[in-house]
């Protein structure tokens, strides 16, 4: 059921994410909304950028995808999406589950500040929400995003990231 994405798979990702981020519209920043959510070229910039998605297949069909992307000393999970009349079913939660099995790396999560919903899952699998100041910080190093949009996210870390912070400041 779940397997690393193709080149072939690109309009079913774009399908999926252009979905399941109209759960998003209600929080997003109207400045920062867009018509479709994610454009063609954008999701092939993220793919040329390094982000490698993993779907999860029902029935030979994509309902669900989640990118991971290495990024210096660093995992990023990215565009982690599922399909609207998919959701609630663990989907999401063991599409995670696969891609932190593929890194040794701390692990870090961005979302929009205002989808709570989102927080909480990652924060269910052991993640948690950083301070503003190092919010800021990350988004900077770690992701190209617009600086409106470095206010209105949060990052959240996994207990490897911490577990790094603390050996490095003995």
């Amino acid at each position: 059921m779940i397997r690393r994405c193709l080149a072939r798979d690109f309009a079913h990702i774009l399908a999926v994410i252009n979905d399941a981020a109209c759960a998003y519209r209600p929080v997003i920043p109207a400045d920062r909304w867009k018509e479709p959510y994610m454009p063609e070229e954008e999701l092939r910039d993220e793919i040329a950028d390094g982000v490698a998605f993993w779907g999860w297949y029902e029935n030979n069909g994509l309902v669900a995808v989640m990118g991971i992307q290495h990024v210096r000393d660093v995992t990023l999970i990215r565009h982690a999406y599922v399909r609207t009349d998919r959701q609630r079913r663990g989907i999401g939660s063991r599409l995670l589950e696969r891609l932190r099995s593929q890194t040794r790396r701390p692990v870090l999560i961005g979302t929009w500040a205002a989808a709570t919903w989102a927080i909480r899952f990652y924060e269910k699998h052991g993640f948690r929400v950083l301070p503003p100041e190092l919010k800021d910080a990350l988004l900077r190093t770690y992701w190209q995003v617009p600086e409106r949009q470095i206010e209105t996210s949060v990052v959240l870390a996994d207990e490897s990231w911490f577990a790094n912070r603390r050996t490095a400041s003995t």
